[in-house]
């Protein structure tokens, strides 16, 4: 997809969600501390701040979609395993009786 078209998608969804919610560009734009020009650039597409598009999703309540840009480690099943046997989960100590008996024995 190219930016342009990624740009107005963005706008698509901004547009879409406004309207959903019964708010004007006017409205939405003083919630968002934005001029109503700016709100109508960004729903048609064109260039405008990060900031200025995090500023339009919190008043929309749509900061989730967020989320996917969160960064979650994964681990290998491979590592998970070799990590857990260096975490020990049992003690067993050697009984004095038993060391004496493997002493005793002739192989």
């Amino acid at each position: 997809m190219s930016d342009q078209a990624l740009t107005e998608q963005i706008g698509t969804f901004v547009r879409h969600h406004r309207v959903k919610q019964n708010k004007t560009q006017d409205t939405l734009a003083l919630e968002s501390g934005i001029s109503r020009s700016t709100l109508s650039l960004l729903e048609r597409g064109e260039t405008v701040t990060v900031a200025t598009l995090i500023q339009v999703l919190r008043m929309l309540y749509r900061l989730d979609i967020m989320d996917s840009f969160e960064i979650k480690e994964t681990i290998s099943p491979l590592d998970l395993v070799k990590k857990q046997k260096v975490n020990r989960q049992r003690v067993r100590l050697k009984s004095k009786g038993t060391e004496k008996k493997e002493e005793q024995i002739d192989w």
